[in-house]
């Protein structure tokens, strides 16, 4: 059944609104669908979730939920499938005005929540919304919910549409903590413990094969990794979450996991240094695959064969506040690797090391496609960033992934003094050494390094010294955000072939047949490093001017940071400063590469062309 609505009938906002007809016709019909005209709606949220299985269509792994007002109510809608696309490429997006010019309502048949509006076609308006300019504060707007449903507010405020799913996840990854669900940081408590009958780690693989109960555990927090959302169509996993922890006592060190709904209580309070007390726990054989942290500066037995797991049914936590741990307990305290960047040329590849810097440089925000297919498609988010500490004249180049703190990795930016554990050293042929960041790769920038552990190591102490030398302008000048970044430099000569699987610094070799393919699946920020192989038939070669000015976009260049650092593009932050010197050499030395690659080239040569997006 179809209703054709006018944009007449639907014009005058203040009588009736487009969302609450939409709603009260809905729901008079079992499957109703509605044709409307150009009525304009404003998307307030878009938020993800994993779809059912038997809603993935065209192979899509994940639903959405879009919240949309007409500027007098506000209500959640379920995107088609059909849709999805205008998401995973930031067409549709938060603020944005839309038009709905088809959508349905849907009755949840296994739950006896409210129905909702299902949007099937829509067309989007401008980037600026006229609908949210005359709103004053969206949050004030009332929650359109079916008439009768008095839980339905609740059920509409952070819980999937979906009635299998309890939970969203972040929209450009799965890394990071989403919503209300997850519990932030909260006092530690001041419980009386009876420590007087504990198990030492060093006991616990005896206990296993064992198979009785042990004691209470007394430990302290010495590593943190991100969060692992483990998700699948198939099990019916409420919150499908995980993350692993590196304890330790006087007797040594081992892995700890927290899973599932114990992830949303602790995760954001569990911080390292924190001293728990745990009872109820269980203990499992360690999976042998999985990443682990550098500790061999504590000079403490680590034990790998097996890991303390914390089950939501049953496990006990308790966390003691920091003015509750008495010295007799003697837990070790925690310890760092700092390295400098003139002690960085030492270090071997896949070594670990922590850094602490001043950036300079940061990059935009951009997504790879997880290496490992197995399970729904997920994205890695990850960005650029150059930082100095005083020690070189060669900045920390640092590869910083999203490591399950949102807060601080949207708050990168030029001036901040950032703190990085557990980098790995990466070598690459033709560029100089980079640092990758770890699962156990936590950073911290200012405003988050009070009451840190690290604060007290005395190559930290020498940084922030360095600092107080240094004139905010001058160095604020050498700064920039934003740009095209491809690091680590492409290869000089190119030998792979279509079977060989590309290293970091190359590109996956494909056929000019299948390069528009390629370029249409890329998703919203999502980086790709393409090699295509040809024959030159010509070449012409381009004289570029002697300066570069800004004439209406920012072109800037950067001290110390390589010629890769290019224009602005339409995802990036416009850059503090321009230095017209390094883009004056920049520009000579692009004319001097270009003159000699057109000396090297010659009819019918076989060319390899690295192709970054």
């Amino acid at each position: 059944m179809e209703d054709n609505l006018s944009s007449s009938e639907v014009s005058d906002v203040s009588k009736l609104s487009f969302l609450q007809r939409t709603l009260e016709r809905g729901s008079s019909s079992k499957c109703l669908k509605l044709r409307g005209g150009e009525v304009c709606v404003a998307v307030i949220s878009v938020q993800r979730y994993l779809s059912e299985q038997s809603d993935g269509q065209q192979g899509d792994s994940y639903s959405y939920d879009v919240t949309i007002t007409d500027g007098v109510w506000r209500t959640k809608c379920f995107l088609h499938t059909s849709l999805n696309h205008l998401v995973q490429t930031n067409t549709l997006r938060t603020g944005r005005d839309i038009s709905i010019t088809q959508c349905s309502f849907v009755y949840n048949e296994r739950s006896l929540g409210p129905g909702y509006i299902c949007i099937e076609e829509l067309t989007c308006g401008a980037d600026r919304s006229v609908v949210l300019s005359s709103v004053k504060d969206v949050s004030a707007l009332p929650m359109l919910v079916q008439h009768g449903m008095k839980r339905g507010v609740e059920l509409l405020s952070d819980v999937p549409l979906k009635a299998s799913r309890k939970h969203y996840l972040s929209l450009w990854n799965n890394d990071d903590p989403e919503g209300d669900t997850w519990i932030p940081g909260s006092p530690s408590t001041n419980t009386p413990l009876d420590v007087s009958k504990l198990t030492p780690l060093s006991s616990l693989e005896s206990s296993l094969h064992q198979g009785w109960k042990p004691l209470p555990l007394l430990v302290r927090i010495i590593h943190k990794s991100k969060l692992r959302y483990y998700g699948r169509f198939g099990p019916k996993v409420d919150y499908p979450f995980q993350a692993y922890f590196e304890v330790a006592d006087q007797s040594g060190i081992t892995s700890l996991v927290l899973w599932n709904d114990l992830c949303l209580e602790f995760y954001q309070r569990l911080t390292v240094g924190t001293v728990l007390y745990l009872q109820n726990y269980f203990l499992r054989k360690s999976y042998s695959k999985r990443s682990r942290p550098y500790m061999d500066h504590y000079r403490m037995k680590i034990f790998t064969s097996v890991e303390i797991s914390l089950d939501p049914r049953s496990a006990v936590i308790t966390v003691v506040s920091p003015k509750g741990v008495l010295p007799q307990w003697r837990l070790p305290e925690v310890s760092y690797q700092f390295t400098t960047r003139s002690e960085l040329e030492t270090l071997s590849n896949n070594s670990a090391c922590d850094v602490i810097c001043l950036v300079t440089f940061v990059g935009r925000v951009e997504r790879v496609k997880s290496k490992y297919p197995a399970g729904p498609e997920k994205f890695w988010t990850y960005r650029w960033i150059h930082g100095f500490d005083g020690t070189s004249e060669q900045p920390f180049i640092l590869e910083v992934f999203s490591s399950s703190q949102p807060d601080v990795y949207s708050q990168l930016g030029p001036m901040a003094y950032l703190v990085c554990t557990q980098m790995r050293v990466c070598h690459v042929e033709g560029s100089l050494l980079y640092l990758t960041s770890s699962n156990e790769t936590e950073s911290f920038i200012t405003g988050y390094h009070k009451g840190r552990p690290y604060v007290s190591d005395p190559k930290v102490k020498s940084f922030i010294t360095w600092t107080k030398t240094l004139k905010d302008d001058v160095f604020l000048q050498k700064s920039t955000v934003g740009g095209h970044y491809c690091y680590p430099h492409p290869p000089l000569n190119y030998t792979q072939s279509m079977t060989d699987t590309p290293s970091p610094a190359q590109a996956t070799l494909v056929s000019v047949a299948d390069l528009k393919k390629e370029l249409e699946t890329l998703h919203y920020r999502e980086h790709k490093r393409l090699a295509i192989q040809g024959q030159i038939t010509a070449v012409r070669y381009i004289k570029h001017p002697k300066t570069t000015e800004s004439t209406g976009t920012d072109r800037t260049e950067v001290s110390n940071v390589p010629a890769d650092v290019c224009e602005s593009d339409t995802h990036s932050h416009p850059s503090t400063a321009e230095q017209t010197s390094m883009a004056e050499k920049t520009s000579a030395s692009k004319r001097k590469r270009g003159q000699k690659l057109v000396n090297d080239l010659t009819h019918d040569h076989i060319f390899s062309l690295i192709w970054n997006n």
